[in-house]
């Protein structure tokens, strides 16, 4: 191996390793091909093996400090690269006086050799005293910390055979499971798994780039933490998409500003029955510091709530939808929350003459139903009016008249077919919801977690994100347009939403105390 000090090794470049969830900052994500591109470009740039020396240097460091008292390590070792990132840790943690054993597939799998990078890794690991064979973990007693090097991005079938079997010995294990770049088994680009075998990792280091299956989808739940460390390469690619989830800081109300500089918003929903919806949205437009917010009921008014007991600031004239266009223009609309099928009535209306409009839920399935809606809605863009819908998968699956499966299958996919079918920002939620606009690189949400699959969350989002969008002065069209302007507010109103319902806790939480979260976190309160 040379010499070297080992601890020297393991700490000179910490500087180049970031936790990344939550993001405090905006990050690229990099596909497999662009990532094979800049992988391809720094590897002819440096002196062989160094970038394989890195990524070991990187995952033994972040072994350390995952499990710093850790003696026994179980490496399983696939047959490429990935592999060898995990040969050139164990060389590393053995010479720090470890116990390492490395269960290295590199000959079991179809006997075909491994790469000149992962064959030079084998050796140093074996000359540095470690203990490599294939069989299982650690002899008789169990590890205390195990990496998960068997695949890499450059999967494309689900693990099989022996990687298979070594696959389920690393999700029965009771200690952290650290895995290299991607969990095994996981697809990179599109966040689900290959098949049946894949690894439940407690942390996975991402190499060189951060990839965009590890935040949608099943990513999450396969990944655990995840980590980055660009191996000091710098990527000059454009991204496949943006990781967003940072807090935007909300400027200060001047005391001159009023209620009426801060926006309308007007919640169209609330079919009989489903009354419920339309309050959420309307308590979450005005926690999100809207001037006003009215409320137009989708059922007879002889049987519609006058006053809402807990907010009574909610405004609930009758009609409002039939009101003079300029006043339709100026407002921002919510709608489809609670709508049933009365929705389909008040919607061509709305499609033609609203200034900003959100659509959820009934409003989508209408859509979905009636091509001459869809049309309208297509309309919208080139008139200056700007839109966002925000589907949840099952909705997204109507309006892409396809089933459910393929639009999870490949959300970034989906959310990108959605614009161009409605021609207006997409919020497709889900585990990584991911934001998509006309001329935009997309965004997958880094925030938020599973206790927001609560009935009723949909709408306070739909709620949030039109009070944050009505505060938003009609933009001068020489800095900024409407439709920026919509992605942008899409964006930070679905991190915003997520934000509010961490840390994580046991269980869902219910919708109302959601807004409560929002109100906090726009107040900057714990």
């Amino acid at each position: 191996m040379g010499r070297f000090s080992p601890t020297d090794r393991c700490s000179s470049r910490l500087h180049t390793m970031n936790r990344i969830l939550p993001p405090t900052r905006a990050w690229p994500l990099h596909g497999v091909a662009a990532t094979r591109r800049i992988e391809a470009d720094a590897t002819d740039a440096l002196p062989p093996h160094t970038l394989m020396r890195r990524a070991g240097e990187a995952l033994a460091r972040l072994t350390l400090a995952i499990a710093p008292h850790a003696q026994r390590v179980w490496v399983a070792a696939g047959p490429g690269n990935n592999g060898g990132d995990g040969l050139e840790a164990a060389a590393l943690l053995q010479a720090l006086g470890k116990q390492v054993h490395v269960t290295w597939l590199g000959a079991a799998e179809g006997g075909q050799r491994a790469p000149a990078d992962a064959l030079d890794a084998h050796a140093r690991a074996a000359a540095a005293g470690v203990l490599i064979n294939g069989e299982g973990p650690c002899g008789l007693q169990p590890p205390d910390v195990a990496i998960d090097a068997l695949l890499g991005i450059g999967a494309t079938r689900a693990p099989a055979g022996h990687m298979a079997e070594t696959v389920e010995r690393l999700n029965a294990l009771t200690c952290a499971v650290i895995a290299v770049d991607v969990p095994s088994g996981l697809d990179a680009d599109r966040g689900q798994p290959w098949g049946a075998a894949c690894v439940r990792a407690d942390h996975t280091l991402s190499l060189l780039t951060l990839k965009p299956g590890l935040f949608t989808a099943s990513g999450r739940d396969h990944c655990g933490a995840v980590w980055l460390d660009t191996l000091e390469v710098s990527d000059d690619d454009i991204p496949d998409a943006w990781l967003s989830g940072a807090a935007a800081l909300v400027p200060p109300r001047r005391h001159a500003q009023h209620k009426g500089s801060f926006g309308d918003v007007v919640v169209v929903g609330g079919a009989t029955g489903m009354a419920g919806a339309a309050l959420l949205a309307a308590r979450a437009a005005q926690a999100a510091g809207a001037g006003r917010v009215i409320v137009d009921w989708l059922q007879d008014a002889t049987h519609t709530p006058g006053v809402d007991g807990l907010h009574p600031e909610l405004m609930m004239p009758n009609g409002w939808s039939l009101s003079e266009p300029a006043v339709l223009k100026a407002a921002t609309v919510v709608c489809g929350c609670g709508g049933g099928s009365a929705v389909r009535e008040r919607l061509p209306r709305l499609l033609s003459l609203a200034g900003r409009l959100v659509l959820d839920a009934d409003a989508l399935n209408a859509l979905a139903t009636d091509p001459q809606l869809m049309a309208q809605l297509r309309q919208r863009r080139p008139r200056g009016l700007a839109t966002v819908i925000t589907p949840h998968p099952l909705e997204a699956a109507r309006l892409l008249g396809c089933d459910v499966t393929q639009v999870q299958a490949d959300r970034l996919a989906a959310a990108r077919a959605l614009t161009e079918l409605a021609g207006c920002v997409v919020v497709l939620k889900g585990s990584g919801s991911v934001i998509a606009g006309p001329g935009h690189t997309p965004h997958i949400n880094g925030s938020g977690n599973a206790s927001l699959a609560s009935g009723g969350t949909g709408d306070v989002l739909a709620g949030w994100l039109g009070g944050r969008w009505a505060q938003a002065a009609r933009p001068d069209v020489h800095l900024i347009d409407e439709f920026e302007l919509a992605f942008a507010t899409a964006s930070q109103s679905v991190a915003d939403h997520g934000g509010a319902a961490e840390p994580e806790h046991l269980g869902a939480l219910a919708a109302s105390a959601l807004i409560e979260g929002l109100r906090r976190r726009l107040a900057g309160q714990p």
